[in-house]
């Protein structure tokens, strides 16, 4: 008897598991699965490095400056009220979107004259442009301090030899924004510039040849091939740079340190400011998380914009 019920439990089980290993062989073959896997490691070290913070940085914003009272939202009523914080949340869409725009639009035109130039001279451009880009922003800023600097500026230098009275580039606050904007720009370029690039060595030739067969000028070629083409990249490439200079602490900090009267802060260095200079972590911790909403709903819009394409093509 005993042999029957092993006999049959065997049978059972030589009936079951060809079907499950065929499964599991059919579900490891999806290439969905198999980038699923090769990602899990990344994922788990960004779970590690971002959520964990991202979740402790709210449970820090909802306590009392000693870190000991439970305040719930009282960080973020007593923001509300304050003038500067509302001065720093105008700032910061201010050089997010002007400093973007203009990466945009320079990296664009650069790209195109990059592009066109013979193949042969192309990786000394690139290698030159790119320098900007690959220096440490700490570094790079600091350079452009001197350059701005209200005693040795060279800038002024120069426009005193010409005759042009000197410009208080970081004593004024209008000047101080267009200088932090003016250094974003500078930094944040070359990175447009390189993925514009790539994007226009992958339209086809074809496209262009059989264009200026039917008479279309540059500027047809432009709107109508280029762009078309480079829609996707030109999004995304917006997106990361948008969060990148949103949430920048470096350039603002070396360059003005949100002075002259709180004029440049943004949301990094007012956070830095309250959190640890003025050692209210909890009141800083609550202007960090003004980024993230802010973040969020220009990602959703581009990538929804992003997937419409896609669902269209």
């Amino acid at each position: 008897m005993v042999d029957t019920v092993t006999k049959s439990g065997a049978a059972d089980a030589s009936s079951v598991n060809p079907h499950h290993r065929s499964s599991l062989k059919k579900l490891m073959q999806r290439k969905s699965t198999i980038a699923f896997l090769l990602t899990l490691p990344l994922i788990l070290i960004v779970a590690s490095l971002v959520i964990y913070p991202a979740f402790y940085a709210i449970h820090l914003a909802t306590l009392s400056k000693s870190m000991e009272r439970f305040v719930g939202f009282g960080n973020f009523t007593f923001l509300f009220k304050r003038e500067v914080f509302w001065m720093v949340v105008m700032q910061s869409c201010i050089f997010a979107i002007s400093a973007v725009f203009f990466k945009a639009l320079i990296g664009f035109f650069v790209a195109h004259f990059v592009h066109a130039i013979p193949t042969k001279g192309q990786r000394k451009w690139r290698g030159m442009l790119l320098v900007p880009w690959v220096i440490p922003p700490a570094m790079s800023t600091l350079a452009w301090f001197w350059l701005f600097d209200p005693s040795y500026s060279a800038v002024n230098w120069l426009l005193v030899g010409i005759g042009i009275d000197p410009i208080p580039f970081l004593g004024n606050p209008y000047w101080a924004r267009f200088s932090v904007i003016l250094v974003h720009v500078w930094f944040g370029a070359p990175f447009f510039m390189i993925m514009y690039l790539a994007a226009l060595k992958s339209v086809p030739d074809q496209l262009y040849e059989a264009a200026a067969i039917d008479g279309a000028n540059w500027w047809q070629r432009l709107w109508y091939i280029t762009l078309p083409m480079m829609r996707n990249i030109i999004s995304i490439t917006v997106m990361f740079s948008l969060i990148v200079t949103f949430a920048n602490f470096d350039i603002v900090r070396v360059l003005t340190a949100g002075g002259p009267i709180d004029s440049t802060h943004v949301f990094a260095t007012y956070s830095f400011l309250l959190g640890i200079q003025g050692g209210d972590i909890p009141l800083g911790a609550a202007v960090s998380l003004f980024m993230v909403p802010i973040l969020g709903v220009a990602a959703v819009i581009i990538l929804r914009d992003i997937t419409k394409r896609g669902g269209e093509a």
